[in-house]
């Protein structure tokens, strides 16, 4: 079979280092794809690539889909600390992208919401995010796209479980 040096480094489970078992093939496809995701931000493609930072899209996209929050319940819902949402948020409240509003039932605390420039940003960078996992699983089928979208949000949700068991029980001594 003729060498392909894009993806050189990505071997087959049959191709796996001798000795290796499935989880090593694993660990090993994760890091890959680790490096892959960070090599192209995943950042879609056209003129929107690479424009939005991971976390930016992160914190719009959770805003987009459950409205408006505070800070603590934004960090809680994606797994952070509030200080670092607050860092993240800053740049994005600053730009136009999010606003600061009062809290519908209690008017003296405030809430993050998702601004209409916000969301325009937000739908392009979506769109553009598309046409890429449009262009990288072209040849699939709806069925395997299907299947890996639930393996990965499994396996996603199960780092999330592991990760928050891991938080919870302190630094390790």
């Amino acid at each position: 079979m003729p060498s392909n040096p894009a993806n050189s480094d990505l071997p087959t489970a049959g191709e796996a280092p001798a000795g290796a078992g499935l989880l090593d093939s694993l660990q090993h496809q994760v890091a890959v794809f680790a490096r892959r995701a960070e090599q192209t931000r995943l950042g879609g493609v056209g003129q929107a690539r690479n424009s939005m930072d991971r976390a930016a899209y992160l914190l719009l996209n959770r805003l987009d889909l459950e409205g408006p929050m505070g800070v603590k319940a934004l960090a809680c819902g994606m797994g952070i600390d509030s200080s670092t949402v607050t860092r993240q948020v800053a740049p994005l409240v600053d730009s136009g992208l999010v606003k600061r509003t009062s809290h519908p039932e209690d008017g003296r605390a405030v809430v993050l919401a998702l601004s209409p420039r916000g969301l325009s940003r937000l739908e392009e960078v979506r769109s553009s995010r598309r046409e890429l996992m449009a262009r990288v699983t072209d040849g699939w089928t709806e069925d395997e796209r299907e299947s890996f979208t639930s393996l990965l949000t499994r396996f996603n949700g199960s780092l999330s479980e592991l990760m928050g068991a891991a938080s919870e029980a302190g630094p390790a001594s």
